[in-house]
């Protein structure tokens, strides 16, 4: 037996090595395992660390940002010969300073827009309407709006007595990175440093200004962490569960395959909550133990059903006769005699038991039931993406996209294991 052991295995690794598509995923996987356990040591930047220099900024390498020292932000100086919507000095993110000629109009309504305005109905966020209040030939208007290193379309309508529209002309401005020199406490001894290179983000940062990449490390670790060892554990105990009921036979096996079915009967996303509740949870706690507790009881009937009606047609095979006439006890024919020959099956489970458990995390720390903050998860990350996602989609994407390519490689490597094992599969192919 252990001759025909060692030839199905070398059988299933050539098998498998001459699969494009397991191989991929198997090369996938090791990335990305790979990724969350040594990531940190090639990127060690503190997941938690709050940069407020850089908030939602997204992927770059260096960003550079002009250095704004304490000054008079509000102070508007007109340049001359002012015919039209302009700048007053050049745009950055602390302020954007408008001025524009008063003509016969009474007021103005201002507005600002991220893309480009096809009409009065489309002019984007009213900043205000401003009205002259002194002899000046201009008007002036400094906005500082929760602006971002992008372009913004300004556009100036025009009002007469009634408050109707006159007309409207629109300014494109470019708006610069800048953070006040208080920020950078690094260069507190360097004298007015006009530019300042900010530290790379190659993933971008969040709404708080945490480095992503970093939080995807530290997110993939809780990820497969809970993919690896909940399945690992409830696969193993259905396992067994089902390997005794199918080798015992008889009402033993039918009471517990009842018990088992009642498992199954469970609603599972109810059983969490009330896991939360029992485990003494709030809103804010991250129900890493809960979830696993959850899968583990829940999960595990799956696998015991598979392995007894495997087992079922193993236990009055020969050599399992010979066992139980030496005196082998029925633990022992079990682990020695039928779990090595349900082996295969019990693999094919696990590859597949893998991905469903992380998109089980990934769902319910979307819903806010699994891993919250300030613990971290792919899951966790999609749901704090998700109010940004119209505005910064890297946050939303990155996390979905390692998700996603984490199922894929397991669903790809279990494809083939499973046609690797399958001896009907390896004689039709031969």
């Amino acid at each position: 037996m252990d001759e025909q052991t060692g030839n199905l295995w070398r059988d299933v690794r050539h098998d498998i090595a001459h699969n494009p598509s397991a191989m991929a995923g198997f090369i996938l996987m090791l990335l990305l395992v790979m990724f969350c356990v040594t990531g940190k040591y090639v990127w060690p930047v503190d997941p938690a660390a709050l940069d407020l220099t850089q908030i939602s900024q997204p992927p770059h390498l260096g960003l550079k940002t002009l250095v704004i020292y304490p000054h008079d932000t509000q102070k508007i100086t007109a340049p001359d010969n002012i015919h039209s919507l302009q700048l007053a000095e050049p745009a950055h993110t602390e302020a954007v300073k408008l001025v524009w000629p008063i003509n016969d109009a009474r007021s103005f309504a201002l507005y600002r827009h991220t893309l480009p305005p096809s009409g009065l109905q489309d002019l984007g966020l009213p900043l205000g309407i401003l009205s002259p209040t002194t002899s000046s030939l201009t008007l002036g208007y400094v906005d500082q709006l929760l602006l971002e290193n992008r372009r913004y379309f300004y556009s100036l309508v025009s009002l007469d007595n009634n408050g109707k529209p006159l007309g409207y002309q629109t300014l494109a401005v470019d708006v610069a990175h800048a953070t006040p020199a208080e920020n950078l406490r690094d260069i507190n001894n360097i004298a007015q440093t006009p530019v300042y290179e900010l530290p790379a983000h190659p993933f971008g940062t969040d709404k708080l200004g945490r480095d992503l990449l970093a939080r995807l490390i530290e997110g993939g670790r809780t990820s497969l962490f809970i993919g690896f060892v909940a399945p690992l554990l409830y696969v193993l105990f259905g396992s067994l569960y089902g390997a005794m009921a199918g080798y015992r036979g008889g009402r033993i096996d039918t009471a517990m395959m009842a018990f088992a079915d009642f498992v199954i009967a469970l609603p599972f996303l109810l059983f969490v909550i009330l896991l939360r509740i029992a485990f003494g949870l709030g809103a804010g706690d991250s129900g890493i133990h809960a979830l696993l507790f959850a899968l583990l009881l829940l999960s595990w009937p799956n696998s015991a059903r598979l392995v007894r009606a495997q087992v079922l047609q193993l236990r009055n095979m020969a050599y399992v006769d010979a066992a139980r006439l030496q005196g082998a006890s029925s633990f022992y024919i079990v682990w020695r005699h039928m779990l090595p020959n349900v082996l295969p099956s019990i693999l094919v489970t696990l590859s597949f038991a893998v991905p469903a458990a992380i998109f089980t995390e990934a769902f319910l720390s979307f819903i806010g039931l699994g891993v919250v903050p300030p613990a971290s998860s792919w899951g966790s990350m999609c749901n704090e993406g998700l109010s940004t996602l119209l505005t910064h989609p890297h946050e939303l994407l990155f996390p979905a996209a390692f998700i996603s390519l984490t199922v894929l490689s397991f669903n790809l490597f279990g494809d083939g294991l499973r046609d690797a094992l399958d001896v009907q599969t390896r004689e039709a192919r031969q």
